[in-house]
């Protein structure tokens, strides 16, 4: 049966949807820092003289650009427990559904990452390396004090870019039963009987609008902020 469009029920489904933030931040937050973890090593065999991880490094990210995020979610969220089963014979399918979502977001946001910290690295004159080294910095205190604060400088914006997308991204954890924002937004309409859906997903896109122009916002003032810093040093 058609209803007709309730804008309360916006206002109503924000009072149901707004309690669940914390759990799409959870998984943001925590595929952040797994991912970053993951990006460092990628990045370090992609500069590695060695041929057989450099190679590696190149073909996993290749993969996972390639890959559709709903796809490797899935991969993950089936995979992962059989494989436990098969090889160690652990039954895992009682994980909670967070670890799954934040261990395959993490994996895609690791290759964005890992092509972003190298293109930054790229971009600082190799010259400006080689002078700290001869001013008697070790090749450590030349990246850490040299390179990679300008390299961070300009990987802010896609920094920026790249974590609004992996929030949008996040939205696909409902897919497998986790209920973050686009979880309790779907458990509206569920209890509806498929009621109320246009209004639900209009607060749902006001939420999302909402974070994403704040997380712009910030990444655009934290861009202004370093690069006075770094005009300030030119």
């Amino acid at each position: 049966m058609n209803r007709p469009f309730e804008p309360w029920q916006i206002l109503k489904s924000f009072k149901f949807i707004i309690p669940h933030i914390g759990m799409t931040f959870s998984v943001v937050l925590l595929t952040v820092f797994l991912g970053l973890f993951f990006s460092i090593i990628l990045v370090r065999q992609q500069f590695s003289k060695n041929k057989f991880w450099n190679g590696f490094a190149n073909f996993f990210i290749h993969i996972q650009r390639c890959t559709p995020s709903i796809v490797l979610l899935f991969i993950v969220f089936y995979g992962i427990p059989k494989f436990a089963m098969v090889i160690f014979k652990v039954n895992i399918n009682f994980f909670p559904k967070i670890i799954f979502v934040v261990i395959s977001l993490a994996l895609l946001y690791s290759a964005q990452l890992a092509e972003i910290i190298r293109s930054a690295l790229l971009s600082v004159g190799k010259g400006q390396y080689e002078a700290a080294l001869t001013s008697g910095l070790t090749p450590f205190q030349a990246m850490i004090r040299i390179v990679i604060p300008q390299a961070f400088v300009i990987a802010v914006p896609n920094f920026g870019n790249s974590l609004i997308a992996l929030f949008k991204e996040g939205s696909l954890a409902y897919t497998i039963g986790l209920i973050d924002v686009m979880g309790a937004g779907n458990l509206i309409i569920s209890l509806n009987y498929g009621g109320y859906a246009l209004e639900t997903y209009i607060a749902l896109a006001i939420i999302y609008w909402t974070i994403t122009i704040i997380i712009e916002r910030s990444f655009m003032l934290l861009e202004r902020h370093f690069s006075k810093g770094r005009e300030n040093a030119a």
